[in-house]
C-alpha cells in the first residue's frame, strides 16, 4: 500500500491514540484460559438492569424491522417530566459520549482551544483533537478540578470548557459555591460542559445539580447517561440539556436514529424505577466503604470518591499489579493514560465482587 491513510488524515486525528476500554471478561477468557471472572472495570452497575427496564428492553424486540423514532419523542418527554424542563431543551445521544462529540463538531474549528482538567475523562482530548482543535489541560488541585485556574485559562480562542463532576477516573466533586464563582467569571460566549455522568450516586449536600443554572447561565450544557446507575451501559443512551437554541444545533448535527428503539423504551422505563435506583445508591454506598476499609488495610491510599469506583495509590508501578490482579480472574483499570501511573481504578460490584478483588490484591501484593 503506498498511500499513507493517517498522514492524510485531519491534523488532530494523527495525535490521537484510540480509545482504551475496560477489557472485556471473553478476552481475558480467550487469553488465559480461565473462568470465573470479576470486572470491576467499566463502572457498570453490578446490579444489573432494573425488571421495569429490561421488560420495556423484551417488548421493544418486537419491533425491531421498524426505525426507531428518530425525535425520541416519548424519552424527551419522560426526561422533561422528571428533570422539570422542556423537552426542545433535550438532545438524546447514543451515550453521552455521543452528545460530548456533537458538541465539538458543533462549534470547534482549527485553531480553538478547549480547557479540561488534568486526571480528567479521556473523552475531552479525544474529542478536540479529532476536529483539529487545541486542547489545553489545566493541573488538577488534589487530583480533581482547580476551577479557578480553568477560569483564568479562558482566552479569546476558547469554544469550550469541559467539567466532569464527579470527575472519572478519580471521583473527586466540586462544591456549589466554587462552581458559581466559575460560572460568573466566564464569558456567556464560552460553553461550559458539565459532564454528570455520576450525577445520581452523589449524596453530598453541597454537591450542584448543573440544571439548576441553565436559567442564569445559557452558555451550560449538562450531559447525563443511562449507562452507569440505570444499569443500561450496552444499550448506549445518554442526553444533553441545555437551552432550546444550543440544543437545536446539536439535533442539526446529530445522526437519525442515533438511539435505537430498543434503548429508548429501557430508558424511559428506567427512569420511573425509583426503587431500583434507590437499590443501586444503597449497595454503592455499601461496596465504597468495603473497597475504602480493605484498601486502607492493605496500605493503599485511596483518593476520596462519591461515585461508582475508587482509584488508589499503588505506591509503585501500577501495570504489573494489574497484570497480576488478570491473572487471577480479577480486571481493574490502569489509569497510566491519565497521568497517574501508580494508581488503578476499580469499580463498585457486589459485596463478593469487592472482596474476591481484596482477596486477589492482597496475594499479588504479598
Amino acid at each position: 500500500m503506498t498511500c499513507d491513510f493517517l498522514r492524510s488524515a485531519n491534523a488532530g486525528i494523527q495525535l490521537l491514540q484510540p480509545y482504551q476500554t475496560g477489557k472485556p471478561i471473553e478476552e481475558l477468557e480467550r487469553e488465559l484460559g480461565i473462568k470465573h471472572i470479576v470486572k470491576l472495570a467499566s463502572n457498570e452497575n453490578p446490579l444489573g438492569p432494573g425488571h421495569m427496564a429490561l421488560a420495556a428492553a423484551k417488548s421493544a424486540l418486537n419491533d425491531l424491522h421498524r426505525y426507531p423514532d428518530g425525535s425520541g419523542f416519548h424519552l424527551k418527554a419522560a426526561l422533561a417530566e422528571k428533570l422539570d424542563v422542556h423537552p426542545q431543551q433535550i438532545t438524546l445521544g447514543n451515550g453521552s459520549n455521543d452528545v460530548l462529540e456533537l458538541i465539538a463538531r458543533s462549534w470547534l474549528a482549527p485553531g480553538d482551544e478547549v480547557i479540561f482538567s488534568e486526571h480528567a475523562f479521556a473523552v475531552y482530548p479525544l474529542v478536540t483533537l479529532a476536529c483539529s482543535a487545541k486542547p489545553v489541560q489545566v493541573p488538577a488541585v488534589c487530583f480533581g478540578h482547580d476551577l479557578e485556574a480553568m477560569a483564568d485559562a479562558v482566552t479569546e480562542r476558547t469554544k469550550i470548557i469541559f467539567i466532569a463532576n464527579p470527575n472519572n477516573p478519580t471521583g473527586t466533586w466540586f462544591h456549589r459555591s466554587a462552581l458559581e464563582l466559575f460560572l460568573k467569571k466566564v464569558p456567556e460566549h464560552v460553553l461550559v460542559v458539565l459532564d454528570e455522568a455520576y450525577f445520581e450516586y452523589v449524596e453530598e449536600a453541597y454537591y450542584p445539580n448543573g440544571l439548576h443554572y441553565l436559567e442564569a447561565h445559557p452558555n451550560i450544557i449538562v450531559t447525563r447517561t443511562f449507562s452507569k446507575i440505570y444499569g443500561l451501559a450496552s444499550l448506549r443512551i445518554g442526553y444533553g440539556i441545555s437551552s432550546a437554541a444550543i440544543a437545536d444545533v446539536l439535533n442539526r448535527v446529530r445522526q437519525p436514529f442515533n438511539c435505537n428503539a430498543v434503548a429508548l423504551a429501557a430508558a424511559q422505563a428506567a427512569l420511573a424505577d425509583d426503587s431500583y435506583l434507590d437499590d443501586s445508591r444503597s449497595e454503592n454506598a455499601a461496596g465504597l466503604g468495603q473497597l475504602v476499609e480493605g484498601l486502607e488495610r492493605l496500605g493503599m491510599t485511596v483518593i476520596p470518591s462519591v461515585a461508582n469506583f475508587i482509584a488508589f495509590d499503588c505506591q509503585r508501578e501500577a501495570m504489573p499489579l494489574y497484570q497480576a490482579l488478570l491473572a487471577q480472574g480479577v480486571i481493574v483499570r490502569p489509569i497510566a493514560a491519565y497521568g497517574l501511573p501508580n494508581h488503578l481504578r476499580v469499580s463498585i460490584g457486589l459485596s463478593r465482587e469487592n472482596e474476591r478483588f481484596l482477596q486477589a490484591l492482597e496475594q499479588v501484593l504479598a
